[in-house]
């Protein structure tokens, strides 16, 4: 599991480093291989191992055609998807539609997210985790999905 917050800088080659602690993990099980695509609902990135990625894709492709809604999300998703290896220094190199996509310049900010990563530019990620924290106190557990209400933190 990926998890946890990370302050890193992208340098002007458009590498990121990705931290030591998940190197191990993506080497033993993916050969350093990783996935980068957009996230559809907020302007970051969207960084998969390669297994966890194929998973994905699989479940993506068996999406009606038909569908308009299915098609937006295959032709996003799998549309953007960008192969990638860590080098022997850890570096990923993040393809400059992926960077313009989220906005990222020098600092950025990857989120573990269990299988994945989020990858935010800074200066976004500390607006939007500042508007999600207001609306959990403003909205308390008003919204909160009944599977969730249950849970004990």
């Amino acid at each position: 599991m990926f998890r946890g917050v990370n302050a890193i800088n992208i340098d002007a080659k458009g590498r990121i480093v990705m931290p030591t602690r998940y190197r191990e993990r993506l080497l033993q099980e993916n050969e350093n291989q990783i996935i980068m695509t957009i996230d559809t609902d907020e302007r970051c990135l969207l960084i998969y191992p390669l297994k966890a990625w194929e998973v994905i894709e699989n479940k993506l492709a068996q999406l009606p055609s038909f569908n308009p809604q299915a098609r937006r999300i295959q032709r996003l998703l799998i549309g953007h998807a960008t192969e990638a290896e860590l080098d022997s220094h850890g570096r990923i190199l993040l393809a400059p539609l992926l960077r313009e996509y989220a906005g990222l310049t020098k600092h950025a900010v990857l989120v573990g997210q269990g299988k994945k990563f989020e990858l935010w530019d800074e200066n976004h990620w500390q607006e939007r985790r500042g508007q999600w924290l207001a609306e959990e106190a403003s909205q308390a557990n008003a919204d909160l999905p009944d599977e969730v209400k249950v849970l004990s933190l």
